[in-house]
Formats: C-alpha cells, structure tokens, sequence
C-alpha cells in the first residue's frame, strides 16, 4: 500500500513539473524594444543638399583672333599677374591644301598675272620714249621762239605734250605695280602648307597676357591647336575669393531667406559657419540621377568663418551644406522614429507600468531625426522606438539589452 502511495506522490510531482514547465514556456514575455525619452533642448530645422564651392569671379580668358595657338607653359595653380603674366601666344595659321583643279586654276591666273605685267612694262617703255620725244621736241621750240621762226602756239603745243606724256608715264608705272602686285597675290595662293616656315619674327605673333592677379584655374584649350576668334583658352581666378553655390528644389528654397545661418560639412574637415547671400528669383530644370525631372533654385552662400577654416577648400570642391530655417532654445522633441500614423493624427507607444501605452500626440515642426512636441507626453516620458507590429497597445515591454 506504501509503495501504491509513493507511485502516485511521484506522478503527482512529476505532472505538476510539467504542468509548471508548460505554463512557465507558454506565459507571455516582454517584448524586447528600443526605448527612448522625450526630451526638452534646442532643436532646429535644415534644409539639406549638397553643394559646391566656386571663385566668385572667374575670368575666362578668349582668342582674340582666329589663329594657331601654341602649347601653354602654364599648369592648374600657377600664379599669374595682371597685364605682365603671358598666358597664350597664337601664330598666324597655315595655308590650306589645294585640290588639281584650284592648282591648275591658280598656276593659269599666275601665267595671267605674268602677261599682264608684261604689258604693263611695255605700256611704261612706249611712254617713256614718246616722253623723250616730246621733251626733244620742247627743246627745239624754245630754241626758235625768240627768233620768231615758229609760232607761241607751237611751244604752248610743245609744253603741253611733255606734261601729258609726264601724266601717261606715272599713270602707267602705277598700272605696272597694281599688275606686279596682283601675280604676287595669286603667287601667294600657290604656297605649299608642308613649306611654310614659322615665322621666326616674335613681332607677327600675339601674346595674351593675364586680365587680373590670381592662379590659373583651368586649362581649356592645353596643347597647340587652331581656334576660332572668341575660343576659350584658360580660366583665371582668385582662389581665396570663395562662396559656395547650391543647387536648391524650389519647394526648399521658398523656405529660405537672404541671411540665414547655414553649416557647412561633408568636405573633409570640421564644420565651418556660412550665411545665405542669394537666392535667385529664377530656377531652372535638372535631371537626377534617378531620371526624375526637378525644378532647381541656385542659392549662394558666403563663408563666416576666417579663410583660416577653409583654406584648403579650392574652386569646384564638394560640400554639404545644412540651411537652418527654423530653430528654438528650449522645444520638447521627440525622435521621429517613434511616430507612426493613428488615423489622422500621430501616436507614440509611450511606456507606462511597463506596458505600452498608444499615445496621440500633436506635433510641430521636424528635422530628420526629432520632431517637435505639442501636446500628448512630457519631458521624461519613455517611447518605444521602431515599434514593429508585435507592439499593440498594452503589450508588456522591456528594453533591449545593447551590446
């Protein structure tokens, strides 16, 4: 009979274990959840975008001519001085090609050009012997008109054809040159390109020398090449004369105005103070890198801080830059990462007794991580963050142990 006890003492034992283990595994557990409290502190509102920065004023310098510029000497950051610093020199250019035809056309008007002045010449000489004629011909009638043996008709005649051959043989010595000019023009037109020497004469070239004082920050036109007149060829400018130029969406740029403060950071060093100094009245459109259409607002902004702080900046270096358009000393915040939608108002998983609590708040402005509080928790108070869908209202929940 005792032995009939202690079977059933140990199954009794044995099932409430079990029964015991079963409830223990089957109870419900706090969710684990990251938690965070509301806090009150400065807060403000930015509007983020990357930027560049640029030299405010950038002289490029052109051809002035069409011609044959040569290799520039100058590299990116050289300095230059104004009106002494020669930054391109440019040659005349070479002849072109000729084709067989225009060859031969211009070898015929050369043979032209030849018998023309031939003709010329032999037009000189004819003229000049009737000029030594009628000079032969003066002499004899002044030679006889104090003796009465000719007419004073006669010697007015013989003075008037001396004066008149004169006028023939300097008519015709100007036609002789006007022919000789017009072969070497067409002679010209011969010259092969291949045999066309550089002039050696530093005074057929022109030298383009630097507008202003500052470093030479871009080559456009490096190595020797034949431009047009008006071709870019460098690019001067003051280094240390910066502002940086962002390229705002035009729903930001409303939010902004002419002398808001704005931090600067992304290039590499520590943050540097800036201020809003423009924003253009016109946008533009610009494609990103998503194929997505936007309308753009070019705002400019200066540096606050001495160019001791960004004095390694250089032109067309990137930057990031955060336009403050609304701040406060002393505001409630909340991490945005704790709002979720609860029809039309926001809520919070506000912990309280260890379980969460849904909380409607009403909230103001936000940034990118804390939104502004209103009405609904106070400072102190703990929020679940990245509530998942295991956290409904009244659930038991404890914090996450981090590592």
């Amino acid at each position: 009979m005792r032995k009939i006890w202690l079977k059933r003492a140990a199954g009794f034992l044995a099932l409430s274990l079990v029964i015991v283990l079963v409830l223990w595994f089957a109870w419900p557990r706090p969710i684990a959840v990251d938690i965070a409290r509301v806090n009150s502190g400065p807060m403000e509102v930015t509007v983020d975008d990357e930027a560049k920065t640029r030299v405010r004023h950038i002289y490029t310098v052109s051809a002035p001519v069409a011609g044959k510029v040569l290799r520039t000497s100058r590299h990116v950051g050289d300095q230059v001085i104004a009106d002494e610093t020669v930054v391109a020199i440019m040659q005349p250019t070479t002849p072109g090609f000729l084709d067989v035809r225009s060859r031969e056309e211009l070898q015929a008007a050369v043979a032209a050009a030849e018998a023309a002045v031939k003709v010329a010449e032999h037009e000189v000489h004819r003229i000049e012997a009737g000029l030594e004629f009628s000079r032969t011909e003066l002499r004899r009638a002044q030679a006889l008109a104090p003796t009465e043996a000719i007419p004073a008709r006669a010697l007015d005649k013989a003075r008037l054809d001396v004066e008149s051959n004169l006028a023939a043989l300097g008519n015709a010595k100007a036609q002789l040159d006007v022919r000789r000019s017009e072969r070497a023009s067409v002679a010209a037109r011969l010259i092969d390109p291949t045999s066309a020497a550089t002039p050696a004469n530093p005074a057929c070239c022109i030298q383009i020398r630097a507008p202003v004082t500052g470093s030479v920050l871009k080559l456009i036109q490096e190595s020797e090449a034949v431009v047009q007149a008006g071709a870019p060829l460098i690019e001067i400018g003051d280094p240390r004369d910066l502002e940086i130029a962002a390229e705002l969406l035009s729903t930001d740029a409303v939010r902004i105005k002419p002398g808001s403060p704005v931090r600067i950071d992304g290039w590499g060093g520590p943050p540097i103070r800036g201020r809003v100094k423009r924003v253009d009245p016109a946008g533009f459109m610009k494609v990103s890198a998503l194929g997505i259409e936007e309308q753009r607002v070019l705002t400019v902004i200066d540096f606050v801080d001495p160019p001791g702080a960004w004095d390694r900046l250089g032109h067309d270096y990137r930057v990031i830059v955060y336009v403050t358009i609304w701040s406060a000393d002393n505001a409630l915040t909340v991490p945005v990462s704790a709002l979720f939608r609860k029809g039309d108002e926001w809520a919070v998983f506000a912990i309280k007794d260890g379980r969460a609590r849904t909380t409607p708040i009403q909230i103001g402005r936000r940034n990118n991580r804390v939104a502004e509080v209103l009405s609904g928790v106070s400072a102190g108070d703990r929020v679940v963050l990245h509530p998942s869908d295991r956290v409904s209202d009244g659930v038991a929940v404890a914090e996450r142990e981090t590592r």
